[in-house]
């Protein structure tokens, strides 16, 4: 862990949190996110400060777990090929798997998985480009 470069993780986690806060939006997904969630979500009153920084402590915990697996100094293309394959065929296809049996809507899945792609792509990039 000592060769990583917790800086480039640290900005990895911010730029997962600011796509995040993008994809989600209505400018983006968030309306179709919304009225395709709707059903499926749990009700409750999380509160904003919480369910945010649970949800960056999540992305950084994750972009911690990318730089570990790419080890330092990552050449850029390995990165994004590394980013792309934990994105889409680790956590959107294990997504797809859950959202099977939960019967939620192949559209959800997309918007879902497609964040998670764009997630560890980003990733990728920032821990390639910055050693």
């Amino acid at each position: 862990m000592g060769d990583l470069n917790l800086w480039a993780i640290l900005v990895a986690a911010i730029t997962s949190f600011m796509l995040g806060g993008l994809w989600y939006s209505p400018a983006l997904f968030g309306n179709a996110w919304n009225r395709l969630a709707n059903d499926s979500r749990p009700k409750g009153d999380g509160h904003p400060a919480r369910v945010f920084g649970v949800s960056f402590l999540f992305s950084l915990i994750a972009a911690t777990a990318f730089a570990y697996w790419l080890g330092p100094n990552p050449p850029l293309p390995h990165a994004l090929k590394h980013g792309l394959l934990a994105g889409a065929c680790l956590v959107a296809a294990s997504f797809g798997i859950n959202y099977q049996f939960a019967n939620r809507s192949f559209q959800l899945w997309l918007i879902d998985g497609g964040y998670h792609t764009v997630q560890f792509l980003l990733f990728g990039l920032v821990l390639g480009l910055w050693h």
